[in-house]
């Protein structure tokens, strides 16, 4: 078997048959949620994640690979390649162990060392590094005194002999691995404020902690301190015990050699090992941060795009303002606007109470029935005009306040252009609003991920890697829900796996042309979806126009036939699927013996436990089996919070060290990891997610700082 589905098999403990299936599948160019969905039988029904994480190493595996030989050959080029540095090349594991092993080797910018070279002072280093008990470093020396070289004395030949010494020791693999080690297990990072001004990096201006026991958000609020000027930050190791080391390894014996030997070995330490690997360490501190903030924003993210959508109801949207008043858009069931209007919750009390009438005829007129309030400025303000609203006119609506974060990005993008070019920039915002309500992944999947605000730090993320992370779980969103072919937006059809922006856009433009797509066959004309997209993509379009009621399910069209055979085998038709009345497949294929039911019906077992599902719910929205989200009827202000309140309220964000709560007081509540969970955990994120509905009891309430505390323990609750 390949050494690498080998290696990817032990690393991530997976069966190997499944992981050389799935690399195959890659190298076929499938994507990721159609191997999860349609190749279960090849990887053992892997999830979505567990198949990016393999795809992940797959590729950082192979660009090692690729790395590995080309040092291998730049070495060989040299004339130096050996045996037993070819098998540490072959050994080596990480990127950083391969460039230590090439470091001897790699070109050099001219240095102290180099330049002693171009003297001949390399047999002297030699010479000494053999520390032989008679030798005398300066009887040594004197062969070596050349003033045409540049090497006027004794002195002068043993100072470059020793510089050529400390560039060997700090270019030795072993001995940088043995410091990093040791600098990992015993270094300190120390920062220090690097001015008296007062600022959000106060928790930092006397902050001392080992290395190994650093947080992710400890290291990006650190390094975006020192970025902004704020704070001094050193990386700090008592040398004793490294030189030690060193020495250990580099000295023998007592002679007048070794004690030169020893004193190179230290000058190697404090000029080129040390600064070196605490610049690594600092690297890879941020590195290790940058990727645990990428998985929580990528784990934030996935259920806010999840999020029970609030379909089929005239929605009005609110981005809330002061002076130039809240954008108000209407939207019936479908997206599409109806009305628009400016109200002035926060002016005069006339402009107040006009405002006031002019919500009531929007209600009455388009028979509004739901309020997405945006919870930007001025959100707490229109929050209070609707509930008052409410209460005072009697109008038969609820509301929710919705995260307007990004909301102003896609307003004044080019799709919004596209979308609403009639609407002015504000317009388009309240527009957004209440589609997020509506439908917040069809909504959301407009904005750039980095943008919706469910992370912290996105801004310093290496954005390759960030993009390619939040894309994935996009993705992945998008699929898991599917798309009606005939409405989705060229924003959403791009994340259906096989297709692009081009092929989107080509999908849209047919259907403007040709009308309404009545079966999955006919996309086979769009223009550029070929059979390889076709193949990608079809599982996850629905056309509820079809015919065929199979067209209007997950069941790809390459499993029709299985379909049909597996409701023959159980006594249904398509009709019957069509009409649901298939309420007791589930038990009538329990009935049955499943591997001979699969043999049947040519698919694997769990192809056909798949299929049977996708049959008992044509149409189907996952969604629509999460719990639904909070409505709201009245307002609550932090005034009117009391220690031991017992609250419910919506998780927004999950970071590293809680979770913020939204509990209709317009400012989210932190609920600390240690007031989550009675049991210990590693992160909040084992607990909640974004969207969480949540019992929470108030603990503390700082109105001046505008902080609310609260705690989700049992003890902290009010008898």
């Amino acid at each position: 078997m390949d050494l690498l589905i080998q290696q990817l098999s032990q690393e991530l403990s997976l069966n190997p048959t499944h992981v050389e299936a799935v690399v195959k599948l890659l190298d076929e160019g499938n994507t990721i949620p159609f191997i999860a969905r349609y190749r279960k039988e090849a990887h053992g029904s892997m999830s979505d994640d567990v198949l990016r994480d393999l795809a992940d190493r797959l590729n950082y595996l192979r660009n090692l690979s690729a790395r590995r030989e080309e040092i291998r050959k730049a070495i060989q080029t040299q004339g130096k390649l050996t045996a037993a540095l070819s098998a540490k090349l072959n050994k080596a594991d990480t990127l950083a162990k391969l460039e230590d092993l090439y470091r001897p080797y790699r070109p050099k910018r001219r240095t102290r060392a180099t330049m002693a070279k171009e003297k001949g002072l390399e047999p002297l280093a030699a010479a000494l590094l053999l520390q032989q008990k008679d030798s005398v470093p300066e009887a040594l020396a004197e062969g070596y005194v050349d003033a045409d070289k540049g090497v006027k004395t004794v002195k002068d030949a043993l100072a470059g002999a020793s510089d050529i010494l400390a560039e060997s020791i700090s270019d030795d693999a072993d001995t940088r691995n043995l410091l990093r080690e040791e600098l990992q297990r015993h270094g300190r990072l120390t920062v220090r404020a690097a001015q008296e001004e007062d600022s959000v990096y106060r928790n930092y201006y006397e902050f001392d902690q080992p290395v190994s026991r650093l947080q992710g958000h400890q290291v990006l609020a650190i390094n975006r301190g020192e970025k902004e000027g704020f704070l001094k930050v050193t990386v700090e190791l008592e040398p004793e015990s490294s030189l030690r080391l060193l020495n250990r390894k580099w000295v023998h014996g007592s002679s007048a050699s070794a004690e030169l030997v020893k004193a190179a070995a230290a000058d190697a330490y404090q000029r080129l090992i040390f600064p070196a690997l605490c610049r690594e360490l600092r690297n890879q501190l941020t590195e290790q941060a940058s990727e645990g903030a990428i998985q929580t924003f990528s784990r934030n993210l996935k259920p806010l795009l999840m999020q029970p959508p609030v379909k089929g109801f005239v929605t009005l949207g609110l981005d809330p303002g002061f002076v130039n008043g809240c954008k108000a858009a209407v939207v019936d069931g479908t997206g599409k606007v109806l009305d628009t209007a400016i109200l002035y919750p926060t002016t005069s009390k006339r402009r107040r109470a006009d405002s006031m009438q002019r919500l009531k005829q929007l209600v009455e007129t388009h028979h509004i029935q739901h309020v997405a309030i945006g919870n930007g400025t001025g959100g707490r303000e229109a929050e209070q005009f609707v509930v008052e609203a409410i209460q005072q006119e009697h109008l038969p609506i609820s509301y929710m306040v919705v995260s307007e974060a990004g909301a102003s990005v896609y307003s004044a993008s080019k799709l919004a252009s596209e979308e609403l070019g009639q609407y002015d920039v504000n317009l388009r915002s309240a527009v957004s609003i209440a589609r997020r309500m509506q439908d917040p992944l069809a909504e959301l999947v407009k904005i750039d991920p980095k943008s919706i605000g469910v992370g912290q730090y996105q801004h310093d993320m290496p954005a390759a890697r960030l993009d390619a992370a939040l894309g994935g779980v996009v993705e992945d969103c998008v699929n898991a829900v599917g798309a009606d072919v005939n409405t989705a937006s060229p924003a959403l059809l791009t994340h259906i796996a096989g297709l692009n922006a081009t092929t989107a856009k080509n999908i849209v433009a047919y259907r403007e042309e040709h009308g309404p797509f009545h079966a999955r066959k006919e996309l086979l004309k769009v223009a550029k979806l070929g059979p390889k997209a076709f193949q990608q993509c079809a599982g996850f379009l629905r056309v509820p126009e079809s015919d065929s009621i199979l067209d209007n399910t997950g069941v790809h069209p390459e499993s029709y036939a299985a379909a049909t055979a597996l409701l023959n085998l159980c006594g249904y038709t398509l009709q019957d699927v069509a009409e649901g009345s298939i309420q007791a497949l589930a038990l009538k294929l329990k009935s049955l013996d499943l591997t001979e039911a699969a043999q049947t019906c040519g698919v694997g077992q769990a192809t056909l436990q798949d299929i049977a599902a996708e049959l008992l719910k044509p149409g189907r929205d996952p969604r629509d089996e999460l719990p639904a989200p909070m409505l709201r009827q009245d307002v609550l202000e932090m005034k009117d919070l009391k220690v031991g309140m017992s609250l419910r309220g919506t998780v927004r964000n999950v970071v590293d060290f809680g979770a913020f709560v939204d509990i209709g007081v317009h400012h989210d509540g932190l609920v600390h990891i240690s007031k989550i969970s009675d049991r210990y955990l590693k992160h909040p994120s084992e607990v909640l997610s974004v969207g969480d509905v949540v019992q929470v009891a108030v603990i503390d309430v700082d109105v001046a700082k505008k902080r609310i505390s609260l705690s989700m323990k049992k003890e902290d609750f009010a008898e």
